[in-house]
């Protein structure tokens, strides 16, 4: 019994050593292990009616190891990995929500709030690519909705710069697309009507661009460009089908 369990142990290792190699020089060189520290800031274009921009500063105070990694809110732990496939448990803000301050389309309705996901992931990463499935639930019940997300991505390198482009496919239940986009009877003005939002699939391009030549530190600056479902655009609190959101981030090791 030992003897096996000891072989277990030699093959489970050797299978995470052999991962790690298989991930790709250049994604190994965005993603280094370690504690680091720094600032960030996202801008996010909105869709509602009346209501422009969201900016959200990202402090980053984090540790990066081998399963188990935490930048600010975000948090994740790599709970069963074989070859280049690992099963992982995260946690994730939900930079979403509104109250009736932030816009006219917003006057008489009820305060939407910001959130907490958590759930699990399954990614593949070899050669500098990476294939993503999540699901995440809303721990705080504030929609008690979830979002199921496809993502797939390459990292390119070109001296001292890593480019990735992204694109994803991201699944939103009733619950949720109701909770952000429905206008409950109670809630209505007049700009608005009852709606009751259905579940919604959107598709996001993204593209980041890395490098560590600035301060001793990584920056990295990221763009997403989102084409929304017609469950969502067809709100009344909604204007247009697209938003974009840029995100500038800028972390040093201790």
């Amino acid at each position: 019994m030992k003897y096996w369990s000891l072989l277990s142990l030699v093959v489970l290792l050797n299978t995470s050593v052999l991962a790690n190699e298989n991930r790709g020089e250049a994604r190994e060189r965005i993603e280094p292990k370690g504690f680091l520290y720094g600032l960030g800031l996202a801008i996010n274009q909105e869709i509602y009616k009346g209501y422009n921009y969201r900016i959200i500063p990202l402090p980053i105070l984090g540790f990066r190891g081998d399963d188990f990694r935490v930048i600010g809110p975000f948090v994740s732990y790599d709970i069963f990995q074989i070859s280049a496939i690992e099963i992982t448990l995260q946690a994730a803000p939900r930079f979403q929500g509104f109250d009736n301050s932030d816009s006219y389309i917003f006057k008489n309705m009820d305060e939407r709030k910001f959130s907490m996901d958590a759930g699990v992931g399954l990614s593949y990463e070899k050669n500098d690519w990476k294939v993503g499935v999540t699901t995440m639930f809303d721990v705080l019940n504030r929609s008690n909705g979830y979002e199921a997300k496809v993502n797939v991505s390459r990292v390119f390198r070109q001296g001292p710069l890593f480019f990735e482009p992204s694109l994803s496919a991201s699944y939103l239940d009733s619950n949720h697309v109701n909770y952000y986009y429905g206008v409950n009877i109670n809630e209505t003005n007049p700009s608005t009507f009852q709606y009751q939002g259905q579940s919604a699939l959107n598709t996001t391009l993204g593209f980041s661009i890395a490098t560590p030549i600035f301060l001793g530190g990584f920056t990295r600056f990221a763009v997403d460009y989102t084409w929304y479902d017609n469950a969502i655009t067809d709100s009344p609190l909604v204007e247009g089908n697209t938003n974009m959101s840029a995100r500038l981030l800028f972390s040093k090791f201790f």
